[in-house]
């Protein structure tokens, strides 16, 4: 029971970040948006792995847990996207926190809005995914 309900402490946190990062995106805080958007994918697919008796990494990307543990997932989960996704937003993570420190670059002149909805609806599809993962292992 216990790896059920630190799942679901992890996802809520998911759903915060994810609170975050639209609210931060209407605000135009791009870079915020994006760091918001990227701790909401890695918690929530933290959640899947914990919900799934998995350890997971304690890294920011989740990617190789994901492939290893492919099989434990169910048919209809999105592995594959996931991973790409947890791989894509990890890699903007520091950036979108510091900015290009070598060229003094600050994070919101790094990410476009396009990029910052994009990561945006890569959270949502992570959080849903993963919320229908939650429903169906209620079931």
């Amino acid at each position: 029971m216990r790896n059920v309900d630190a799942a679901k402490a992890l996802l809520i946190q998911s759903a915060r970040r994810l609170e975050t990062a639209r609210r931060e995106l209407n605000e135009g805080s791009i870079a915020y948006s994006i760091r918001s958007s990227q701790e909401s994918v890695e918690l929530a697919l933290k959640a899947a792995l914990r919900l799934l008796g998995i350890e997971y990494p304690k890294k920011h990307d989740v990617s190789p847990a994901l492939m290893k543990f492919r099989d434990r997932f169910p048919a209809w989960f999105p592995v594959d996207e996931m991973a790409d996704v947890s791989r894509k937003l990890m890699e903007k993570r520091e950036p979108a926190m510091y900015g290009d420190e070598l060229s003094t670059t600050p994070a919101d002149l790094l990410f476009s809005r396009p990029e910052a909805e994009e990561a945006l609806r890569y959270a949502e599809q992570a959080h849903e995914a993963v919320k229908k993962l939650f429903a169906e292992y209620s079931a």
